[in-house]
C-alpha cells in the first residue's frame, strides 16, 4: 500500500465505523453530513488530469477535494483562496503533501510531507489536547494553513471529530455555529479571541479553546478567565513540524514565556545558540524544492530562542529578532511582554531601528495600540526592564492588522516605520 493509499484506507475505516454520526456541517450552505454521507461526496469528486490537487476555501468543498486527492493517489497543496498552484516539480516520491509557510519573517517556501507524517501531527494533537467526537471543532481558522489543516482537516478525516465550518469569525457568527451543539471545541488565533472577548462574543458552548499561531498575551489570557471562565489553552507549534508544545493546565499562566509540554512523541532541546530543536514522527521530510539542513530526517531546527526547563517550553523571542543596542541584545518579545502587562495597551510591536548614533547599532521601536501616552508607558517599563531596554522611538495606532494567519508581521511594521 502506497503512502497516500493509507490515509484513505484509514478513513474509508473510520467512516464505515461512524456511518450514521454526524461529521460536517458547512454553515455557509446550510448543509450537514454524517460520515458515510461525507464518504459518498468524497467519492464523487472528480479530480482533473493535473498530477496534484490544491484544496481551497473554508467550506466543505476543501475536504471534498482533499479526499479526492487521497483516493486519485495524487499530491495534495492546500491554497488560500485566490493563491495560484506553485509551478514546481512533484515532491521527493513517499511525498503526498505540500504546506506552504507562513512568511511572517521571510519568503514563503514549499514543504513535502508523507501521509506517516501527516498521521503522527494529527494523532500527537489528539492526544495532548484531548479532542473529543462530542465536542465538534469548530472551524474558523483557514484549512489550507498547517493550523487549521493539522487540528482540523486531520482529525475529522483520520480521528472521527466532527467538524463545523463557520464562513466568518464574526462574533454573531460564531456564537450561530455553536447554538446547536451542547459543547465545541475552538481553535482560533489571539487577535481572534481579542476581538470576542471585546465584544462579549466567546460561545457559552465552548468547553475547550486553544490559542496559536501567534503568542498569546497574557492579559487576555487572564481577561478571558475572569470574565468568562474559559481557559484558552496555548499551542505552540511549526508548520514544519507540526504541534510542537501545548499547556493543558485549567488555569491561566502567570508566565507568558511559557509555550506548555511537548506533545507526545515530540523531543525537544536547545542547539548552542539556544534555539529550539524539535525532534519527532511528525517533522516534514523537506522543503522543496529546495532542502535545508534545517530540516530533515525527522528534525526540524527552529530559529526560537528558548529553554527547556522541567519538561516545560518557554519561548525567549527569535534569533534573527534581537535588537543589537551598543553590543547588548535584547529580545523585542521581553519588551511587547512588559508592555502588554500595562492595561491600556491592547496590541503592541517591538523592533530594531537603524540608529543615528553609530555606536549604537540599533534603537529600539515601539508601535503601539494604547490609550495611555509615551510617556506613561516609558515610566511603566522602567518598573520592570533596564533603561537600555526601554524604547526610544514610538508610534501609535489604533490597532496592528494581523494578517490571514493571525500573525502580525514584524518585518513589514519594521519596513513602514523606517520608510
Amino acid at each position: 500500500m502506497n503512502s497516500v493509499a493509507m490515509l484513505y484506507e484509514r478513513w474509508r475505516k473510520m467512516a464505515a465505523e461512524r456511518r450514521g454520526d454526524f461529521a460536517l456541517h458547512d454553515l455557509a450552505c446550510g448543509r450537514r453530513w454524517t460520515f458515510a454521507q461525507l464518504f459518498a461526496a468524497g467519492e464523487a469528486q472528480e479530480t482533473d488530469g493535473r498530477s496534484m490537487v490544491c484544496p481551497q476555501g473554508q467550506s466543505a468543498a476543501f475536504i471534498f477535494s482533499l479526499l479526492s486527492a487521497w483516493r486519485t493517489g495524487k499530491v495534495a497543496c492546500p491554497l488560500d483562496a485566490g493563491q495560484d498552484l506553485p509551478e514546481v516539480a512533484l515532491p521527493p516520491e513517499g511525498c503526498i503533501h505540500l504546506k506552504r509557510t507562513s512568511a511572517t519573517t521571510a519568503a514563503a517556501r514549499l514543504l513535502a510531507f508523507t501521509a506517516e507524517q501527516l498521521a503522527a501531527d494529527a494523532a500527537q494533537i489528539v492526544a495532548a489536547m484531548g479532542l473529543r467526537p462530542d465536542w465538534p471543532n469548530l472551524g474558523v481558522v483557514s484549512l489550507a494553513h498547517s493550523y487549521g489543516f493539522s487540528n482540523l482537516a486531520l482529525p475529522l478525516l483520520l480521528h472521527g471529530i466532527p467538524l463545523i465550518l463557520a464562513p466568518s469569525p464574526l462574533p454573531e457568527i460564531i456564537r450561530r455555529a455553536a447554538a446547536d451543539e451542547s459543547a465545541v471545541t475552538l481553535a482560533a488565533v489571539p487577535a481572534l479571541w481579542r476581538a470576542w472577548h471585546e465584544a462579549g462574543g466567546v460561545p457559552a458552548q465552548v468547553r475547550l479553546a486553544i490559542s496559536a499561531g501567534a503568542p498569546l498575551p497574557l492579559s487576555l489570557e487572564q481577561a478571558v478567565f475572569a470574565t468568562s471562565g474559559i481557559k484558552i489553552h496555548n499551542f505552540y507549534g511549526a508548520s514544519e513540524c507540526g504541534g510542537i508544545a501545548y499547556e493543558a493546565s485549567p488555569a491561566p499562566r502567570t508566565d507568558a514565556a511559557m509555550a506548555g509540554v511537548a506533545l507526545p512523541g515530540v523531543r525537544v532541546s536547545v542547539n548552542g545558540e539556544g534555539c529550539l530543536t524539535v525532534r519527532g514522527p511528525a517533522v516534514g521530510h523537506s522543503y522543496w524544492p529546495e532542502a535545508s539542513e534545517a530540516l530533515g530526517e525527522g528534525k526540524f531546527q527552529t530559529s526560537d530562542l528558548a529553554e527547556v526547563k522541567n519538561g516545560l517550553v518557554f519561548l525567549r523571542g527569535r534569533l534573527n529578532d534581537l535588537i543589537n543596542v551598543a553590543g547588548r541584545k535584547v529580545s523585542p518579545e521581553t519588551i511587547e511582554r512588559a508592555l502588554l502587562a500595562h492595561p491600556c495597551v491592547r496590541e503592541c510591536l517591538v523592533f530594531g531601528a537603524p540608529s543615528p548614533d553609530e555606536q549604537r547599532t540599533d534603537m529600539i521601536a515601539a508601535v503601539v495600540a494604547s490609550s495611555a501616552g509615551e510617556m506613561e508607558l516609558k515610566q511603566f517599563l522602567l518598573e520592570s526592564l533596564p533603561p537600555w531596554q526601554v524604547p526610544r522611538c514610538w508610534q501609535f495606532v489604533e490597532s496592528l492588522s494581523a494578517g490571514p494567519r493571525g500573525k502580525i508581521s514584524r518585518a513589514e511594521w519594521r519596513a513602514q516605520f523606517i520608510g
